[in-house]
């Protein structure tokens, strides 16, 4: 059997790479990290998420990777509550919640929205 510890990071595929940052960067306070031969990621905790352009040459990726495709959840610490205000002042339209909702470790509280790539980001706060 293999011991999991945690999601060290992710892969999204972008249409615009500077819009996604700014995005991620504004809304949800995360870093961006360049390194390489133009990789970029976006970092926050102990964790980040790569970032490939659609038109992206690596070779080591998912079958069918495509931008809007994701669909995932972040853990605030942040209340709920203040994570919908900020969204506002962000001028991030939610498309559902705050509401109940079944997290990996119980009951949590999220509201959804969408990066410029459409894909479907969850923000939520356990009980």
């Amino acid at each position: 059997m293999i011991a999991l510890d945690r999601i060290d990071h992710f892969v999204l595929t972008v249409r615009d790479l500077e819009a996604t940052c700014a995005f991620y960067q504004r809304v949800l306070g995360m870093e961006v990290v360049r390194w390489g031969a133009g990789r970029v990621a976006l970092k926050f905790g102990r964790q980040k998420i790569n970032l490939h352009p659609v038109d992206n040459p690596i070779t080591l990726k998912a079958d069918r990777p495509g931008p809007g495709s994701a669909d995932f959840c972040f853990i605030a610490t942040t209340p709920i509550a203040d994570v919908v205000a900020h969204l506002a002042q962000c001028g991030v339209t939610i498309i559902e919640g705050p509401s109940e909702r079944a997290g990996a470790m119980g009951a949590i509280v999220s509201v959804y929205f969408r990066d410029p790539d459409l894909n479907l980001v969850e923000v939520s706060n356990y009980r």
